[in-house]
């Protein structure tokens, strides 16, 4: 087994690059299938720039949980025609069921920085983009 990926031991990962994911939310992975060799669980960083939003979408098998670190009110807009709607503030966390529709929206001036966490160990997994409610948020 490549020594980079030895499950027999415990691993420090070092913050790594960033990208910008389908969704439109900036993804730093730090623990996954990827770094790691992780097998059922997602951990890392993702930031919405200020008045940023992701684009409308599901994640069809897997639950994922965030904790807004810092910014202003994140918009949490979920449900199967996005009307459910919660403003998250530094310290609250956020829970997405598999299969729920939803987007965030950073209605504030300075970037939202999330811990996220997703049972489902690869940066992408199961998500599927949603355009057709797009235009339900603003």
């Amino acid at each position: 087994m490549d020594e980079e990926f030895d499950l027999q031991r415990g691993r420090v990962v070092p913050g790594a690059g960033s990208y910008v994911s389908r969704q439109g939310s900036v993804y730093a992975p730090g623990i996954s299938a990827e770094t790691v060799g992780a097998r059922a669980v997602f951990l890392g960083m993702v930031t919405l720039p200020p008045e940023g939003r992701t684009r409308a979408h599901v994640h069809e098998f897997h639950e994922s949980a965030f904790c807004l670190l810092s910014g202003d009110a994140v918009e949490l807009c979920t449900g199967p025609r996005l009307e459910h709607r919660e403003l998250a503030r530094p310290g609250d966390y956020l829970f997405i069921p598999a299969g729920v529709p939803h987007v965030a929206v950073n209605r504030g001036s300075t970037p939202a920085v999330f811990i996220g966490v997703r049972n489902e160990p690869t940066a992408q997994e199961s998500v599927v983009m949603r355009p057709e409610l797009d235009g339900l948020v603003s």
